[in-house]
């Protein structure tokens, strides 16, 4: 199963998600299942384990989704990124975006 589902998402130590910029609790936001596609770089908890890879999780909802359709319609260009978002629909960046923006973002 490729979705993630909230016990996994506690399992990944991401229970205790609060909201990015207002510091209040926040409901865990199901990851969609298209997220999976996004683990392999940016960690199940959003996350990169690669410098050269972004950490998605506490990001700006709007940022998000304006990065993603620039990456669909290769406004901004990174091979990867371009296959990926180019087959994303309206309603998967939202999702996407909905999620990743309610992790906790990484402590540095």
């Amino acid at each position: 199963n490729d979705q993630v589902g909230t016990g996994d998402l506690a399992d990944a130590g991401v229970a205790d998600v609060g909201m990015a910029d207002a510091g209040v609790e926040a409901p865990v936001v199901e990851a969609p299942a298209v997220a999976a596609q996004c683990y392999g770089c940016h960690g199940t908890a959003g996350t990169s384990a690669a410098p050269m890879w972004p950490n998605l999780a506490g990001q700006k909802k709007d940022y998000l989704i304006k990065q993603l359709k620039a990456f669909r319609t290769s406004e901004r260009k990174d091979p990867m990124m371009n296959t990926f978002a180019g087959s994303l629909k309206d309603d998967d960046i939202e999702a996407l975006s909905n999620y990743f923006s309610s992790l906790k973002p990484a402590q540095q």
